[in-house]
């Protein structure tokens, strides 16, 4: 894998910490700025929008700019926001700070993933793009963990300071490493906007929603559940965060590794058995040992599932695929969004601290009926290949692929 890679990660490591770190440190955050801690939650909120409506606004105003200049330009808004956020004196600015950081997020996850994908040969896309998401993973095995601690040791603030300088070591690695690839000729914003009227790109996308959205909708609420169903100490949390996290590291990879070879069904099997682990998680909850590896199991099979969908986005889409990589990476956040609301929903319904386990599996199981769809629709077609929306030229790839 080239070096460049390496590069996407640290920035991607960087962009995994800072959206998962406020999670720790809310009771902090609210207490230095003296407001409730519902209110402190709009950081979490905030970020999420600002990913999901970020991503393809970001997107379409560097639709004329090169990409390596684009992901430094993204690399560059990161900093700025964390570094308001870490310096912000009341907590209006910090939520503009917040969100300032949030805008780089989807952009450069899908710029990044187009470019990933460019660096490699045609059999290894998957694999380039999983390497790239893995800084995101290790961000919520290593990142967030320790960035919580410092947080909790020294000061949110210096949290946010730390994290800005990550992301100047990713700016530094965009700079050196990242190869300068010329836009493709004749690919406009009309171009990419194309690729949505394609049905297997809005199916990856809704796939995308519903399937993360299933490991969201009980990973969100893991700390009650884990304390008052399964009976850990408080300070548990953080450790089980840490097992989901590996979990997620090692799906992701996996996910890259067979994503190449078979892509539907590894989706097949991911989703199916994503949605058989979250409702078995509403038994398995009630038991400690149980219940960590339930939540292995989960980030696991969740994060299986993004290397494939992201790249049967690109491969249908392949022709101007920069905006709708970035859109599904919104569609990740917009799961999550939709997931932790449904979740809450179902708590305070009176149905108990498992309920949103149930909420998942019968999103993923909906994620897998839209795969099974896919495929029926895909056969239907006689498609033998990558599917181009509309009349798009195709993209040269980069001068640093080996054939």
């Amino acid at each position: 894998m080239p070096l460049a890679l390496v590069a996407l990660a640290i920035g991607a490591f960087g962009i995994g910490t800072t959206e998962f770190v406020i999670m720790g440190l809310l009771p902090e955050v609210a207490s230095d700025y003296g407001v409730s801690i519902p209110t402190a939650g709009f950081l979490v909120t905030g970020y999420a929008l600002g990913v999901m409506f970020g991503a393809p606004l970001m997107t379409v105003l560097g639709s004329r700019v090169p990409r390596k200049r684009m992901l430094m330009l993204l690399m560059g808004l990161f900093i700025v926001g964390n570094l308001l956020s870490a310096l912000a004196p009341a907590f209006s600015v910090r939520l503009i700070g917040r969100v300032v950081a949030s805008l780089a997020h989807g952009a450069f996850f899908g710029i990044g993933s187009v470019v990933a994908a460019d660096l490699v040969a045609p059999h290894k896309k998957a694999g380039a793009i999983a390497m790239m998401f893995t800084g995101l993973t290790v961000a919520n095995v290593v990142g967030v963990p320790l960035g919580t601690l410092i947080g909790q040791s020294v000061g949110w603030r210096v949290t946010f300071a730390v994290v800005a300088a990550l992301g100047v070591v990713g700016l530094a690695g965009v700079a050196k490493l990242v190869p300068d690839v010329p836009r493709a000729e004749g690919v406009r914003l009309r171009h990419e906007l194309a690729a949505f009227k394609n049905v297997q790109v809005l199916l990856a996308m809704a796939m995308t929603v519903l399937g993360f959205g299933g490991v969201f909708a009980a990973i969100t609420y893991i700390a009650p559940m884990m304390t008052h169903v399964a009976g850990f100490a408080d300070g548990s949390v953080t450790w089980l965060l840490v097992l989901f996290g590996l979990g997620m590291v090692g799906g992701n990879l996996v996910g890259g590794r067979f994503a190449d070879r078979a892509l539907m069904p590894l989706l097949y099997i991911s989703l199916g058995a994503l949605s058989v682990v979250l409702a078995l998680f509403t038994l398995t909850a009630h038991n400690k040992i149980a219940a960590a590896v339930t939540v292995v199991l989960i980030g696991a099979l969740g994060f299986a599932t993004v290397p494939p969908l992201q790249k049967r986005v690109l491969d249908h889409a392949h022709g101007a695929p920069t905006l709708a990589s970035a859109v599904n990476i919104g569609a990740f956040n917009l799961g999550n969004a939709l997931s932790a609301w449904l979740g809450g929903v179902v708590i305070a319904a009176g149905f108990g601290y498992t309920a949103p386990n149930w909420v998942g599996a019968v999103l993923a199981a909906a994620a897998l009926a839209l795969a099974v769809v896919s495929a029926a629709l895909e056969r239907r077609d006689g498609a033998s290949g990558p599917v181009v929306a509309g009349s798009v030229p195709a993209e040269q790839p980069a001068a640093a692929v080996h054939h």
